[in-house]
């Protein structure tokens, strides 16, 4: 699976997706995109984004298009704290569909921009 990291997810995570093709928003040139930029950028080269930013699903119409998403839902955006869901990302990431939206996680998360 092709996943891209949303530049709020530290990249250190894709080190824990074996198996998947993992690249991250900065690293294609696209750190600074708006969310709407980001999602037209990334479709067709895609099969899911990786991200902690809950507003995303709200704010954008995720049904058509040709990817999944999922929201991971910690403490904070750091590594640390975003570990304990690799397990069950990895299932999810398995079973995700285009379109698609997979909440992970119950706490609200605070990003760190570094």
């Amino acid at each position: 699976m092709r996943i891209l990291l949303d530049s709020c997810v530290p990249r250190q995570l894709g080190n824990k997706l074996p198996g998947h093709e993992v690249r991250t928003a900065p690293e294609m040139g696209w750190g600074d995109f708006d969310d709407g930029p980001l999602l037209d950028a990334m479709a067709d080269r895609f099969d899911a984004l990786i991200t902690v930013d809950k507003s995303l699903p709200k704010q954008q119409s995720l049904i058509t298009r040709t990817f999944g998403v999922v929201l991971l839902r910690a403490k904070s955006n750091r590594l640390a704290d975003l570990l304990p869901l690799v397990a069950v990302l990895i299932e999810t990431l398995n079973r995700l569909g285009p379109g698609e939206v997979r909440e992970l996680g119950s706490e609200p998360t605070t990003v760190e921009h570094n």
